[in-house]
């Protein structure tokens, strides 16, 4: 070591990123890897970076002004951070460090041509790369030179880019500290990028290699196309060859130049296979080395491969953990149950222990193994017919990974066993009853696990609750439950099949399921608008409730006028439909019991945009629409060969799709219902830890497990550095889009609706809920922030049933994710919305305000405007 400032790359290793910094830190690991050729070099400390800022106190109030910019102001950001970097650069290197720099640059040689790069403290990280965010400088000549250029590479920490990078990712900047590293100058024939995962598709057995001539700016720049190499087993798979007509080169003096290629090398490839394949093997060295797939920059000098830097690849979306080395195929819960965001710990936990089936988990979302269940012919056909009902895109990626025939071979189905005694269950009879009875029997045991679980706390709930939860899978797993479910799911099959066989009907069930009864989600969003029919009268309470900003505005209601009936109006409604929130499969999630503000601006777009007794006119204007369907059908078919068998036939089937439909969403209403009972015990156990100084705030139960959190009620114990972690981990799930299938080699895969019956430039995807409807497109991702006109078509990412109360004011539906029978397309079809679900980034194509016409009998959208 030189000093405190200075330390070269061979004294350098991951334990010292705070001292030199993310890509420092990973250079002086690699150059300890056997078989790994690093150019050699020194950093420069952070200490040295702490020193310069210490003598420019100016730069303390930039950085105040800097921390409250919203990230998309870009202007003010440029400028604060312009007036940042040109205050660094302008002070003086001191003595001291100055000579420390001259002493460790003479080891490698004065006039040596080196490269002066960046690193930062919070850069090359497995949660985030920062890649690009601070500044390279290459082939710098010269003590003065490289003094200049360390300068600037501390200033580049306030690059407009990595400010904005940091303010979006929530880091504070004074908490990122600059070191720099210095490196002598290679000189390479060929240079560029190895990935060891795919960076597209996830697959960690396939290694891309992009290589171009010269140096890798070329690439980096864009300046041009790269030959790309696809590397598998050791194997070159796949390879482009582009045609390189420029390259970035050294020039003697210091610098770079941009040249031109020879024409007759342009189309040679940067790589011959043989070393393509060399190369990825020695970047799965170094990925063996730092644990997790690498993006790996190398040069190639004389047929030697020598590498610049190496980071984790931060976009990859993990992989389920299993003891199991054999190929394995996941499919994601989230993408049936209508909530892709990650959830927290606390809420995966929960969702495992009370699911119906076993699930893994991965980036924060569930994932069900379904290797075994397409193992054998009858176990596939039977889950691709499910899933293909429901989600064309899930059947189809599975089918994607299914035709290759080397990843999942079919076994034989097992010998049939004796049948079960007393043979088949009986076909459910077509009575009100059965779901009447349903519906009391879930009522009851609610309100008994309300009155059992009060009389619980400390390490007794914890004992309480496994039996509640095997209560809770007991009413979900009824067998008469699960027949009424299918017992409407295959009647709307058997009605929208035949039919259109028939008639040439598509989607008849849509309208003939209008206003079924005993759809408690349908009857949530109706009951708002009842809501809004006492709250309309009272101008005072509207004016109040347009200016709510938290949820206390309940205890100020009763100081205006009407306010006491307003109050009791929402209050009577938080107790039906308080327990549910958007993404409530998550415990975590706040309950409008908990954060009733959130039902605010569908109050008031209900108010503005509905005459009194909307709920009751709605209502029965579904229900009339329905009978004329049934009665328009029954005579056309009546018409037809055999007409009355096949009427007769059909009038049965529509007579059990409206007994049975509407229950479909019940079993959900059930789940939350418990869930929330579940919360309030558990929130008490966290308000006593917090009084006990176990935790800094009850929220950080939500990065425990179910069993952590039993643990730390017991011990009176928490480790803090564990819901750090915790929280760190969760904020990097965000970032991350899981796909409706996931393989154990770490593919995504999102299937395709291979269809060429839609328009050149419309948008394709599920048809849910038959009609035609063109409007103006409302982009919105959260329900609080909802502002809707008569007329408006929602889009979004997904919907739940919390959502539901937004349905009764728009004219049509559209979102990235959904299938037939899920809640959206449910609720879609019972409200008689025009609807297309599973959109490939819809919000991202289709823009707020835009005009567009939704095509919800033949799935797809057309953008107008």
């Amino acid at each position: 070591m030189i000093g405190q400032y200075v330390l070269d790359l061979q004294e350098v290793d991951e334990t010292q990123l705070a001292l030199v910094g993310g890509k420092g830190a990973h250079l002086g690991a690699l150059s300890r890897i056997e078989g790994i050729r690093v150019p050699g070099g020194f950093c420069v400390t952070t200490h040295a970076f702490r020193q310069i800022m210490a003598q420019a106190p100016s730069v303390e109030d930039l950085l105040d002004q800097l921390s409250h910019l919203n990230p998309d102001d870009r202007e003010a950001i440029r400028t604060l951070s312009a007036q940042i970097r040109r205050t660094i650069e302008g002070v003086a290197i001191p003595g001291d460090l100055a000579a420390a720099i001259t002493r460790a640059l003479s080891r490698l040689g004065e006039q040596a041509p080196c490269a002066v790069r960046s690193s930062a403290t919070a850069e090359d990280l497995p949660t985030a790369s920062f890649a690009g965010q601070q500044d390279t400088y290459l082939n710098v000549v010269g003590p003065t030179a490289i003094l200049r250029h360390v300068s600037r590479c501390w200033a580049s920490q306030f690059t407009e880019r990595a400010v904005t990078y940091r303010q979006r990712n929530g880091i504070d900047h004074r908490t990122v500290n600059m070191a720099v590293v210095v490196q002598r100058m290679v000189f390479p024939h060929a240079s560029g990028i190895l990935f060891t995962a795919d960076p597209v598709t996830g697959n960690r057995k396939v290694a891309t290699v992009d290589a171009g001539f010269g140096l890798g700016e070329a690439l980096v720049s864009g300046l041009v196309n790269p030959d790309v190499f696809k590397v598998r087993h050791g194997e070159v798979v796949a390879r482009t060859i582009a045609a390189k007509q420029r390259a970035v080169h050294a020039l003697p003096a210091g610098g770079t130049q941009e040249v031109e290629v020879d024409p007759q090398q342009q189309g040679q490839p940067a790589l011959t296979d043989a070393q393509a394949v060399r190369l990825v093997h020695l970047g799965r060295r170094i990925e063996e080395h730092f644990g997790r797939p690498q993006d790996i920059e190398w040069c190639l000098v004389d047929d030697d491969f020598q590498i610049v830097q190496s980071r984790p690849i931060t976009t990859l979306f993990p992989i389920p953990e299993t003891a199991d080395q054999g190929n394995r195929i996941y499919v994601s819960v989230g993408h049936q149950q209508m909530m892709t965001d990650p959830m927290k710990p606390l809420g995966l936990s929960m969702w495992k222990l009370t699911a119906m089936a076993p699930m893994t988990e991965a980036g924060g979302r569930l994932f069900v193994d379904a290797t075994r269940a397409l193992s054998t012919p009858t176990g596939r056909a039977g889950l691709l017919d499910l899933v293909g009902r429901g989600d064309p895109l899930t059947r189809d990626a599975l089918e994607t990974v299914l035709d290759r025939d080397d990843f999942l071979p079919l076994l034989p189905d097992p010998a049939p066993g004796r049948p079960p005694a007393g043979g088949a269950p009986a076909p459910i009879e077509t009575d009100p009853a059965v779901v009447n009875g349903l519906i009391e029997r879930s009522r009851a045991s609610i309100d008994a696990l309300r009155r059992d679980i009060a009389t619980k706390a400390g390490p007794a709930l914890f004992d309480f609750l496994p039996e509640a939860f095997k209560e809770h899978k007991r009413v979900l797993t009824d067998p008469l439950n699960h027949q009424a479910i299918m017992a409407g799911m295959e009647a709307t099959w058997w009605l929208n099949d035949k039919l259109h066989e028939w008639l040439g009907e598509k989607n008849a069930a849509d309208t003939l399921t209008l206003s079924a009864p005993d759809n408690i989600t349908s009857e949530m969003g109706l009951a708002l608008l009842d809501v809004a029919d006492v709250i309309r009268p009272h101008p005072e309470v509207v004016a109040f409730l347009q200016n709510v900003e938290d949820d206390s505005f309940l205890d100020e209601l009763p100081k205006h006028a009407g306010g006491t009936q307003a109050r009791d109006a929402i209050e009577g409604y938080l107790d039906r439909y308080g327990m549910r929130c958007a993404g409530e499969i998550d415990i975590t999630r706040p309950r409008w019991r908990e954060s009733p503000s959130t039902l605010v601006p569908a109050i008031l777009d209900n108010v503005r945009n509905f005459e009194p007794g909307a709920a009751q006119r709605r209502f029965e204007q579904g229900r009339q629409e329905a009978w004329k369907k049934e009665q328009d059908v029954l005579t056309r078919l009546r018409a037809l060969p055999d007409g009355e068998s096949k009427a007769e036939e059909t009038q049965r089937m529509i007579k059990r799709v409206r007994t049975f439909i509407g229950y479909r969403e019940y079993p959900k209403y059930d789940i939350v219902s418990r869930y929330f009972l579940y919360k309030q015990a558990l929130m008490k156990e966290a308000e006593r830890l917090v009084q006990a100084k176990v935790l800094t705030e009850k929220e950080d139960v939500f990065y425990l497990t179910f069993q952590e959190l039993h643990d730390a009620v017991r011990s009176n114990q928490v480790d803090d550095r564990l819901i750090r972690q915790r929280k760190e981990a969760f904020h990097t799930y965000q970032a991350l889009t899981p796909s409706r299938v996931l393989t154990s080699e770490g593919e995504t895969i999102n299937g395709a609706y291979r269809r060429d019956d839609v328009p050149d430039g419309a948008l394709v995807g599920l048809p849910v809920s038959g009609g035609t409807v063109e409007g103006r497109a409302r982009v919105i991702l959260d329900m609080g922030q909802a502002d809707l006109e008569p007329g408006d078509i929602l889009v979004t990412a997904f919907t739940d049933p919390s959502w539901s109360p937004l349905f009764v004011g728009i004219a049509g539906l559209v979102t990235e994710v959904g299938g037939l029978m899920t809640h959206g397309a449910v609720i879609a079809r019972e409200y008689g919305l025009p609807a297309v679900v599973g959109v490939d980034r819809a919000t991202r194509l289709i823009r707020d305000g835009q005009r567009i016409r939704v095509h919800g009998s033949d799935g797809y959208v057309e953008i107008l405007s």
